[in-house]
């Protein structure tokens, strides 16, 4: 199998690393928008190289991975599809409402898959929690805690286009509380602050957040994220239940330092990068996106999956901007 791929960044390295090793594909070849980028990605990885994404898929491919800045993510998604080619793209799938609904219209129209790539549900944790509660371990959920906590802040330049902090951090949180729970989000009510770089105000967004999500059955969700958790990446999940708890993200890597003393716990070491906290997710997810390739599992995550995630994000930056709850009902929707 031949798996083509765009976007040479960080993530698009990772990919085509991940994509070279794998036992189901026998050639990958890369390209980017920054054609010297792409050579040098391929001459180190011993891969192939096309000049650009449409050349690449000229050239016919058996799948394509879409790793670029989220400005490109639609239209190669529309090349991927027009050239009926199953297509894995990062999130988010669009950088506006407006561009995701047009997608979702336009995949609905054809048989060509398109997986995208919210690795969470990936992750073993996350899996044993959607199970628990599938299964019926906990009883019935009541209350739901989930953060994404990075590290450090990204450049200043990537913020103006990133689609702010609930659109472009806190939508992996959205996507994983639909998966664990197999509910809708009903309501938000979202608050931020700027306690960092000016950069962030600047750009109309903030560096840390909170909101409070109500599930169609009425489980109440609190949730946080933020550019600065200096302790390390701290990405959690707690699930609780009339007969029990059950948590993710709660294994020696743990980013939290205890204050009882004489504890151990945590004894890490610890994550710094959410490439370290998801890299057997990421390996994961593109190894179900090589069998989504050959025909063999239909899409693990949908374009309306991801249309459902980016529509809380909305949810959540009106609310913040307008400071009142805010019903999904008001964020369009198919």
């Amino acid at each position: 199998m031949r798996i083509g791929l765009a976007g040479v960044g960080r993530i698009g390295a990772f990919h085509a690393e991940t994509l070279r090793d794998l036992s189901d594909v026998d050639e990958v070849v890369v390209s980017d928008l920054d054609a010297d980028a792409a050579r040098a990605v391929a001459d180190k990885l011993e891969v192939g190289f096309a000049a650009s994404p449409a050349e690449l898929l000229a050239q016919g491919v058996d799948g394509f991975v879409i790793a670029t800045a989220t400005p490109g993510h639609a239209p190669l998604i529309r090349l991927g599809l027009e050239a009926g080619v199953p297509t894995f793209c990062e999130k988010p799938v669009a950088a506006t409402l407006d561009e995701t609904l047009d997608l979702a219209r336009l995949v609905r129209t054809t048989s060509t898959p398109v997986h995208v790539g919210f690795q969470r549900r990936f992750d073993r944790g996350y899996q044993r929690a959607q199970q628990a509660v599938a299964g019926g371990e906990l009883g019935f959920v009541h209350s739901i805690r989930a953060q994404t906590h990075d590290q450090a802040p990204p450049h200043a330049a990537y913020i103006p286009t990133s689609g702010g902090l609930f659109r472009d951090c806190s939508i992996h949180d959205f996507d994983i509380i639909r998966f664990v729970t197999g509910r809708e989000v009903a309501s938000v009510y979202a608050t931020g602050a700027n306690k960092g770089a000016a950069f962030f105000s600047e750009a109309g967004d903030v560096d840390t957040a909170a909101a409070v999500l109500t599930l169609d059955d009425g489980t109440l969700v609190n949730l946080s994220a933020t550019r600065y958790n200096g302790g390390g990446h701290d990405v959690r999940m707690e699930v609780l239940g009339s007969d029990g708890t059950i948590g993710v993200g709660y294994d020696d890597s743990l980013a939290v330092t205890s204050a009882e003393p004489g504890a151990t716990y945590p004894v890490g070491p610890r994550h710094w990068s959410f490439m370290e906290r998801f890299l057997p997710a990421y390996r994961a997810e593109l190894t179900a996106f090589a069998a989504v390739a050959r025909g063999a599992l239909a899409s693990p995550c949908t374009v309306d999956d991801a249309l459902q995630a980016f529509r809380v994000a909305d949810a959540c930056e009106l609310s913040r901007r307008e400071r009142r709850v805010v019903s999904l009902d008001e964020i369009p929707s198919l």
